[in-house]
C-alpha cells in the first residue's frame, strides 16, 4: 500500500519552486501599480502549484510507461511508479483527480473575477487553462509526448514563464501590458535552464530510451553553452526592465546580487556530468523563489 511519504515523494517538492515564484512575481507586478488581491493570490497559487503536481505526476507514469526510468541507466532520483511504492493504475487515478482538482480551482478563480474582467475574458483564459492542463499530462504521457520530441524546453519556457506571470498579472490589475513581458520572459528562461540541468544529467539514459531533448540533440558541450545563454539572457531581461522601469533609487537594482548565485552554478556545472548535476537542480529551482522575492521588494 502507498504511504503518504509514498506520495509527497512523487508530487517532487523540490521542483515547486518555481510555481511559486511565477505568482509571486505576477502578483508583484500588480502591487507596484497599486492593485492587488490577496483571494486572487491565494487561488492562483495553489492553481500553479497543483498544476506543476499533475505535471509531476503524469511525468512519473509516462517516463514508466515508455520504459525511459527502466533501462538502467538512470541518474535522477527514483520515481514512484519505477520503484513500485505506487502502481501504474494508482498513478493514472492521481493524474485524473489532480486533473479535475486543477480544472476546479482554475474556474474558482475565474469566477472570482468575472465581473471585473468580462465573460469574453474569462472565456479566453477559460480554454488557456485547458491547454494548460493537457501541456501538464502530455509531457510525456500518451503516443505524442512533446517532452520525447524535443519540444520540453519550449513548452517549460511558455508555461512557467509568460502563461502564469501575465496571466497572474492579468487577473490582479485587469488589464493587459507590456510591464510583465520581459520579467516573464526572464522567469521561463530560469525555468528552461532547470530542464536543461534534468536533461544534461539524462543525456545517456535519454538516448537509450530514444527520448529526444534539445540536450540529447546537442550533447554534453553544447548543452552547457547553450545553458550559459539561458542564464544570460535571464540576466539580461530582468535588468532591461528595471532600466525601463525602474531606474532609481539604487536599491531597484539588489537583486542583481542575487545574479551570483547562477553563475556560482554555472561555474560549476562545465566540470560536471551525470549524477553529479542533481544537486544543481533543486539549487537553481530555489534561485528562481530567491530572485523573485529580492526582485519584488526591490521594485516596490
Amino acid at each position: 500500500m502507498s504511504s503518504a511519504k509514498d506520495w509527497i515523494s512523487a508530487f517532487r517538492l523540490r521542483t515547486l519552486f518555481l510555481a511559486v515564484s511565477s505568482v509571486i512575481l505576477g502578483s508583484s507586478l500588480a502591487w507596484s501599480e497599486g492593485m492587488f488581491s490577496v483571494a486572487t493570490f491565494i487561488l492562483a497559487l495553489v492553481l500553479a502549484v497543483s498544476a506543476q503536481i499533475l505535471s509531476n505526476l503524469a511525468n512519473d507514469l509516462g517516463d514508466f510507461q515508455k520504459g525511459t526510468d527502466t533501462t538502467g541507466n538512470r541518474k535522477g532520483p527514483v520515481r514512484a511508479v519505477q520503484s513500485g511504492h505506487i502502481t501504474a493504475n494508482k498513478m493514472k487515478r492521481a493524474v485524473i483527480i489532480m486533473a479535475l482538482w486543477v480544472a476546479a480551482i482554475g474556474s474558482i478563480l475565474l469566477l472570482s473575477v468575472i465581473y471585473e474582467i468580462g465573460l469574453k475574458s474569462v472565456l479566453i483564459l477559460l480554454f488557456i487553462g485547458m491547454f494548460c492542463i493537457l501541456a501538464a499530462i502530455c509531457y510525456t504521457l500518451g503516443k505524442h509526448a512533446y517532452g520525447y520530441r524535443g519540444w520540453g524546453d519550449f513548452f517549460a519556457f511558455i508555461f512557467f514563464g509568460p502563461v502564469p506571470v501575465i496571466g497572474t498579472y492579468f487577473l490582479q490589475v485587469h488589464s493587459l501590458d507590456f510591464k510583465p513581458i520581459l520579467p516573464s520572459i526572464g522567469l521561463g528562461l530560469i525555468s528552461t535552464a532547470i530542464l536543461n540541468i534534468n536533461n544534461m544529467r539524462d543525456i545517456e539514459n535519454d538516448l537509450t530510451a530514444g527520448k529526444i531533448t534539445i540536450a540529447s540533440k546537442l550533447g554534453l558541450k553544447k548543452a552547457k553553452i547553450y545553458h550559459t545563454l539561458l542564464i544570460v539572457l535571464m540576466c539580461v531581461c530582468f535588468l532591461s526592465y528595471s532600466f525601463i522601469y525602474a531606474t532609481a533609487p539604487w536599491y531597484r537594482y539588489l537583486y542583481v546580487l542575487t545574479f551570483l548565485f547562477p553563475l556560482k552554478i554555472l561555474i560549476e556545472i562545465y566540470s560536471k556530468s551525470g549524477k553529479d548535476l542533481d544537486p544543481y537542480l533543486k539549487q537553481t529551482s530555489f534561485f528562481s523563489l530567491l530572485l523573485v522575492v529580492v526582485f519584488s521588494v526591490s521594485i516596490n
